[in-house]
């Protein structure tokens, strides 16, 4: 039976600390799903497509790996749906592991079968966060060693047609 874990995240945009934490996963886990949530709470830059679009982008060539999109309903009902035994989650600080720690112990309520793993990126990316990239990036910052070239390049194309439309 292969060992399938789901990644789940708001990825906007999707990071090299998100890229470091699902090469981690892959040594530990056959399959891993990168879930990409659809959160009506938070405002994000890029459209749940255009995440999808980079992220496939990105891990084309990294066997193992899928890109869905979780566009309702509880993440651990999705991880059963798809019999992922694990939810795994970057951790950069112990901020992050609070939250982290209060959402897998109600996911393991919800879905006793399923395991959250904790993955730490390496140091170079424990202060790099989808917010902060795109901040940096909006007031034209350099942010190429941070995210995948895709991406860079999707992040200037938004930028512009932000601008355009707020002309």
């Amino acid at each position: 039976m292969k060992r399938k874990a789901i990644y789940p995240g708001t990825f906007d945009p999707f990071t090299n600390g998100h890229l470091d934490v699902l090469d981690r996963a892959l040594n530990i886990f056959d399959e891993v799903e990168v879930v990409i949530g659809e959160n009506s709470q938070k405002k994000t830059l890029f459209t749940v497509n255009e995440r999808l679009e980079m992220i496939r982008e990105i891990v084309i060539e990294f066997p193992g790996v899928t890109v869905a999109v979780l566009h309702d309903g509880l993440l651990a009902n999705y991880a059963r749906q798809v019999e992922a035994r694990a939810i795994v989650r970057g951790v950069r600080q112990v901020k992050d592991f609070e939250y982290e720690f209060q959402m897998s112990l109600l996911n393991r309520h919800l879905y006793p079968e399923v395991t959250t793993v904790f993955l730490m990126p390496n140091v170079k990316y424990t202060y790099v966060a989808s917010s902060i990239i795109r901040e940096v990036a909006m007031l034209g910052g350099d942010v190429s060693k941070f995210v995948h070239p895709c991406v860079l390049a999707m992040l200037h194309k938004k930028l512009q047609e932000n601008k355009k439309s707020n002309s």
